[in-house]
């Protein structure tokens, strides 16, 4: 394994003052914010053109949302899960700890999201989002029709949907890349 300073194995991690000032702004401000700069950051700074959507669309996708913090972030952790993705377990994972102030749960949802210990509605909603990831061609509208019943509105869904599309997208980057977890994401949430 890469020692804790390397940001991703396959590509060069540019270096954040050679980076146009909008990405050097957002980098900073992430870092002030997490007391760390999140590997993700300069590894997407990689195009810096495709930092900007990706963060855009993220963005959007955390605070334009009818889902809570903890729901977008449990949608995160188990499609990560499914798609084996080690630095979008690690790190959503402290994210799902820390927004559900639950030191086990992200764990859970990473390894089998069905004996997590969950709700029945959470339940349902990380159904739909490990349906989509895994065989998005079966989604039928009684998987619309099941969240609903669970109190999902059709924004509501339309948002579970997003974020696990979204986090396909982010796992396979991840991946290709072969980005590394931050050491502090680890211990965050416990």
């Amino acid at each position: 394994m890469a020692d804790s300073d390397t940001v991703m194995r396959r590509f060069d991690t540019p270096d954040i003052d050679d980076l146009p000032e909008d990405l050097q702004d957002r980098i900073k401000e992430e870092t002030d914010r997490a007391g760390f700069t999140p590997n993700i950051f300069p590894a997407m700074a990689y195009r810096p053109s495709h930092f900007r959507a990706f963060f855009a669309y993220h963005d959007a996708l955390v605070e334009e949302t009818e889902l809570e913090r903890e729901e977008v972030e449990m949608i995160i952790v188990a499609v990560s899960g499914v798609n084996d993705c080690l630095y979008c377990i690690v790190a959503h994972g402290a994210l799902l700890r820390i927004y559900a102030d639950a030191p086990k749960l992200a764990e859970q949802v990473a390894a089998n999201h069905r004996t997590a210990d969950i709700n029945e509605t959470h339940r349902a909603m990380l159904d739909f989002a490990v349906k989509l990831t895994e065989s998005p061609a079966r989604i039928e509208d009684a998987d619309l029709e099941r969240l609903a019943e669970h109190g999902y509105s059709r924004r509501a869904i339309w948002d579970i949907g997003s974020v696990a599309a979204f986090f396909n997208l982010s796992n396979r980057l991840a991946q290709l890349a072969d980005i590394r977890p931050n050491d502090d994401f680890y211990d965050l949430g416990r």
